[in-house]
Parts: C-alpha cells; sequence; structure tokens
C-alpha cells in the first residue's frame, strides 16, 4: 500500500467497541508525493525516512525481488470545498483539481474522497511525470501499481479520453520504459475499463478473474464459461485491445475487502469497528460461510472451508497471467469480517505469526503450488492457449454444457508438447463427481500431483513422488474441490 507522506490522524471517528481513536491506517490520502512516510522511519531525524527507503530496495534488490510501489495519483488529502488546504490547492486549486461549473467552488469527485486530480492539464501532467520518474531514478522502484487508475485517463469536465495524453505519456516515457505499470483500471465514478485500459504497455488487476472464480467457487450458476476464460488468461478481455495473458494481474483477495480466510468464512461483512454503521465496504462479495458465520470449531466446517481455500490456490496458480497473492493469505489470516479495514491499526489488521503453525498445511500447500507452477512452463505462457494446447471435458468425458446453468463441474486437459500433459478438474458442486480419465498410450501413465479435497501430505505431492493412477479409467473429485493429474514416461509404484 502507498508509503508517500499522508496524515494518519484525519479521522475524528472512535471505535465504536474499543472506544479508541480510528486512524487513516492505509495511507490513500497522499499530503507530499515526493516523500515516504516519516513515521515509517526508523532513525526518524529529518530525512531519515528516504535514506532508509532506498537501502531497503537495495537490499530487496540484492535478494532478486523487485519493489513496485501503489502510488496515488488521483486524489489528495484536500478533500472537498471544506478542505483542508495543505498543498496542491494552496498552489493552483483551477489547475491541480477537477471542478464543477457554477462558481467553481465544488469538486468532481471520481475518487470518492472529496477531489479528483486534473490529471490531463499540462501543468498537473508535468507534475505526475516528475514524481514517477523521481521515485524510478532515486528510489529505484521496479514498477508502479496506479490507484484508481480511470482517473488518470478523464479530462477537466471528467469524461474518459480516447487517448488519454497522460496515460501515454507514462508508457511511452524513456526513463520509464523498463518500468511496470499497472492499472487499478477503474474509479468511483463508473468508470471501468479492465481488458481495454489505454496502450499494450499496461498491465491490469483482473476484477472479473476475482469475481467470476469468486462466483464459480461459491456456486452460482451459470458460471463455467466465465470460469474457464479466466483460466485461460481473460483473451475474451484482452485479446481484442492486442494484450496478452501478461496484461492480467489475476488476484482473488487483495488489501481491499476479505481476506482468503475470510471469505470462506463470513457471508456478510462485518465492520461495525469502523464506525460507520456497516455502510462502508462492498456489499458484492461473493462469499460463503461454509455454514457457520465467523469462526468455528466445527471440524467439518473447518475442513470445507480448507478444501475451499486449497481450490481457490489451486485456481490462482494454475491460471495464465500474472498471480497476485495477498499477504497472510497463505496461513489463512483473518480480519474478523471487516473488508474495509483502512482505519483499524491493531489486531484486525496485523499479521498474527501464530497462525503460520497453526495453517501450516495451507502455508504448504501454498508453497506446493507456486513450486508447481514453476515446474510447468505451459502455464505461465505469455500467449493465450489455442485448441490445439487445451481440449475441454464434461466429467462424463464429452463436451461441456457451458449455457447449461445446473452445470458446475468440469475439467479441462492442457497438453504440454515437450513437458507433461495436465488434466485439471473442478467440481463447484455440494457432491462428488467422477471424470472419466483421457486414455493414454501404453508408455504413459496419469499421475496424481493434487487434490484439494485431502489433507497434507496428500493434497498435494512433491515433484517425482506423484502416485500412478493406472489401471484407473475414472478419478472422483469431491464437493468443492479440484484435482490436477499429469502424465509422466515412467512409472511410479504407488498405489493410490
Amino acid at each position: 500500500m502507498p508509503v508517500t507522506e499522508f496524515n494518519e490522524n484525519e479521522l475524528m471517528r472512535l471505535n465504536p467497541v474499543t472506544k479508541k481513536k480510528l486512524t487513516n491506517y492505509w495511507g490513500y490520502n497522499p499530503v507530499a508525493l515526493f516523500s515516504p512516510k516519516q513515521s515509517y522511519s526508523i532513525g526518524g531525524a529529518p530525512g531519515q525516512q528516504a535514506l532508509e527507503f532506498r537501502e531497503m530496495v537495495k537490499a530487496f534488490h540484492r535478494a532478486g525481488i523487485e519493489v513496485i510501489l501503489d502510488i496515488v495519483l488521483n486524489h489528495t488529502a484536500e478533500g472537498d470545498e471544506l478542505g483542508p488546504t495543505f498543498c496542491l490547492r494552496g498552489i493552483e486549486n483551477s489547475i491541480f483539481y477537477t471542478l464543477e461549473e457554477g462558481g467553481r467552488r465544488y469538486y468532481k469527485d471520481f475518487t470518492g474522497v472529496g477531489n479528483t486530480l486534473n490529471a490531463n492539464h499540462p501543468v498537473v501532467r508535468q507534475f505526475v511525470m516528475l514524481v514517477l520518474r523521481y521515485w524510478a531514478m532515486q528510489m529505484h522502484v521496479d514498477g508502479f501499481r496506479f490507484d484508481l487508475a480511470s482517473v488518470l485517463g478523464r479530462d477537466e469536465n471528467g469524461k474518459i479520453l480516447r487517448n488519454a495524453p497522460l496515460l501515454e505519456s507514462i508508457a511511452e516515457d524513456p526513463i520509464l520504459r523498463d518500468i511496470k505499470i499497472i492499472a487499478e483500471a477503474w474509479d468511483a465514478g463508473g468508470a471501468y475499463q479492465v481488458g481495454c485500459f489505454s496502450t499494450q504497455r499496461w498491465a491490469e488487476w483482473n476484477g472479473r478473474f476475482r469475481d467470476d472464480v469468486r462466483r464459480f467457487w461459491i456456486g452460482d450458476a451459470g458460471m463455467m464459461g466465465q470460469f474457464a476464460n479466466r483460466i485461460c488468461g481473460s483473451s475474451d478481455l484482452y485479446q481484442s485491445s492486442g494484450k496478452g495473458p501478461r496484461a492480467s494481474l489475476n488476484f482473488i483477495t487483495s488489501h481491499d475487502g476479505f481476506t482468503l480466510n475470510d471469505l470462506v468464512s463470513f457471508k456478510e461483512k462485518h465492520n461495525d469497528e469502523n464506525g460507520e454503521n456497516s455502510r462502508d465496504g462492498s456489499d458484492a462479495n461473493y462469499s460463503d460461510n461454509c455454514g457457520m458465520e465467523g469462526p468455528t470449531d466445527d471440524p467439518a466446517v473447518d475442513a470445507l472451508r480448507n478444501r475451499l481455500i486449497k481450490s481457490l490456490l489451486l485456481t490462482l496458480f494454475i491460471s495464465r497471467g500474472i498471480p497476485m497473492l495477498l499477504g497472510g493469505d497463505e496461513f489463512r489470516r483473518s480480519q474478523r469480517g471487516n473488508n474495509n479495514a483502512y482505519c483499524q491499526d491493531n489486531e484486525v489488521s496485523w499479521f498474527d505469526w501464530s497462525l503460520v503453525e497453526k495453517h501450516k498445511d495451507i502455508l504448504r500447500f501454498t508453497r506446493g503450488m507456486i513450486a508447481f507452477r514453476r515446474a510447468h512452463p505451459v502455464l505461465r505462457k505469455e500467449v493465450f492457449y489455442t485448441d490445439a494446447d487445451l481440449k475441454w471435458f464434461a466429467p462424463n468425458g464429452g463436451a461441456p454444457s457451458w449455457t447449461d446453468e445446473r452445470q458446475n463441474s468440469f475439467a479441462c486437459l492442457i497438453l504440454g508438447q515437450s513437458e507433461p500433459d495436465l488434466f485439471l478438474m473442478f467440481n463447484a458442486n455440494n457432491g462428488p463427481v467422477d471424470f472419466l480419465i483421457p486414455s493414454l498410450a501404453s508408455d504413459k501413465a496419469w499421475r496424481l500431483a493434487v487434490d484439494t479435497a485431502q489433507i497434507a501430505p496428500y493434497d498435494l505431492y512433491e515433484a517425482g513422488k506423484e502416485p500412478s493412477l493406472q489401471g484407473h479409467n475414472s478419478f472422483r473429485v469431491e464437493a468443492r474441490s479440484s484435482a490436477i493429474l499429469l502424465t509422466d514416461e515412467r512409472e511410479v509404484p504407488v498405489e493410490y
């Protein structure tokens, strides 16, 4: 989340449960875009935060880790006509912000926080480019994720521009040519540009991936076709604009919304502690509590939650595109059902590291799926699948009926060419489904790589230790689970 200077004390509300003052914990209200947040500094001396930030980035680079900065260039913390005033408004209000007609006292608000940056004014474009060049050249960051990026494509009247000058300038700037640029391709004013955001250079948070994958796994009717599109790289969204799967940042959860644990533990948001009578936060969560709202001691409910979590993780890591994992999801971090914890600088947002041991099976599974993705390059090619690469199957071995809303299970065969073939089975039904396994040549056998319905270590096998399914012509996929088979020239004499 953002690290530029912001006012964490801007909120005047108290937590209605603890009676403690709420703070801006996330930092999506920038005050000084050229300065790292001073309170994040260990030393605390003036300017020390900039030195520490550079040293941190260098340390990450030595470890082979890139740093992508979440940058907010669509509004500032100056709010609406009621203020406060402390940065851009005092320089030239009518240049830096989009104003309403009729006295131009009031602000157009496409961000939900009172003001909108007038991003395509020449002066503001220059200001934005200087900000980006500063963080790239002086702080050595490797890329940017642009918060509510659709705002950057609006003109001074709020209309979406066909070829927005600022977006093209960012994409074509010679200083930023090697920088990764990622758009949150929507804003609070109704713009939704997933699949068609600016030029081919821009990657996008794929909000459709998040929603469609969630809806399939909670059992919504008629989602098979959309789910299939998402795991294949979302060609229905990106192909017509000339983009490939690399443009799609696939995610199931982010800081904004439920954590992965809460996605399968809460049917409704529980934002009471935010002090806004739960009016804040999205109502479209596409979540399921698996039969009980919130934490549970029921082993059957918890087992179903584990199964769904693993199926969601499997979906993320087998999908073409770039996977994005929310920190803490790998060990079931919870925000107690809060899906908008921006003001919770407390146990709601903090990491409980004891969960690493408590949910070590999920951590093991996450690591295993990352290793599986790395071991099978066919899953991360930067082109869309063709009919020669992938075949679809209904459980009975026929073609799936994509329009049959009663169907919620299907399989796909990914032909690995020089790699092992992969047979992926997905069952979002509330009961088990038996899948026919494609026949193979006599010198090959199917081996079980992943089965999310099983407990560790039988849910995911290490490479080379997958049990053989020789002699089996079908495989049972339990309710709300998924499985992966792979081929290998050599047989492993282990019975399943």
